[in-house]
């Protein structure tokens, strides 16, 4: 048999996607039920979820869940209903953020907005895994987490309660790897670069940055997020960073933002 043949265990594995009605965080969850996993499809919205499960190759194998994950409350409402329809949780996806606009630079950016970032971002990021994998340490099984990132963990993006998020999530990704490994628990990270899709408005121009020559779309990320969350294909690596982005990391492409109120 293929090392690529039965990635994973339909009978042994279940999977939570959070923002899984758009964008890279719909690709992988598509993709997780395309291999026969049962997996909750988790969003903001009740239209994209319905139509991500419908668009799915198995939709009977996804379980919807619609709430905000800016709260705890709405954390624990989702862990309890993933646990109720999946019982245990192997496989856990965090693609949530919320939207981003280009206005919101640094003197600009409410304490709102930033607050929000963080709450979907790290705070619902870093509770729901460890939830999930007291679950796991519980019932003495494995589990594999992926938590998407972003190339301006290290990068200025000219929004800084995205950038200073996904900074926090690429050592919490280590963090959670570190603690976890004993449990047979792995966790990394999916860095996207300029995908055209979810929050992102895509500049066509951006392309003449990208050594591959395209925008990417979210699909271009599923299989990497399906070969990194797989046991049987990455069973020895955890606190890592897979960069998907065209080439576009080798370039630093953006300027200074544009202050025309000063």
């Amino acid at each position: 048999m293929s090392v690529f043949e039965r990635a994973f265990d339909p009978e042994q594995n279940t999977a939570l996607a959070t923002g899984a009605g758009n964008g890279i965080g719909r690709a992988i969850a598509q993709a997780l039920v395309a291999e026969g996993v049962r997996t909750m499809f988790a969003d903001l919205s009740e239209e994209r979820v319905a139509a991500a499960i419908a668009a799915s190759p198995r939709p009977e194998l996804a379980v919807p869940w619609v709430g905000d994950l800016a709260s705890r409350t709405g954390c624990d409402a989702l862990l309890a209903h993933a646990f109720a329809a999946l019982g245990t949780i192997s496989h856990f996806v965090h693609s949530a953020a919320p939207p981003r606009l280009e206005t919101d630079h640094v003197l600009s950016v409410s304490d709102e907005t930033w607050e929000r970032m963080r709450a979907v971002n790290v705070d619902a990021g870093f509770h729901l895994a460890r939830e999930i994998a007291r679950s796991l340490i519980a019932e003495r099984k494995p589990g594999s987490f992926l938590i998407l990132t972003s190339l301006h963990v290290a990068t200025p993006r000219n929004l800084p309660h995205y950038s200073t998020s996904k900074a926090a999530l690429a050592i919490l990704v280590k963090e959670l790897a570190k603690t976890l490994g004993r449990f047979g628990i792995r966790v990394n990270a999916l860095v996207s670069g300029a995908i055209a899709a979810g929050g992102f408005v895509a500049d066509p121009s951006l392309t003449r940055h990208i050594p591959l020559g395209r925008l990417g779309r979210s699909e271009d990320l599923a299989p990497m997020a399906l070969a990194v969350l797989s046991n049987r294909l990455s069973a020895y690596v955890t606190g890592s960073a897979f960069v998907v982005d065209g080439g576009l990391s080798l370039t630093n492409w953006f300027d200074p933002p544009a202050l025309n109120e000063f």
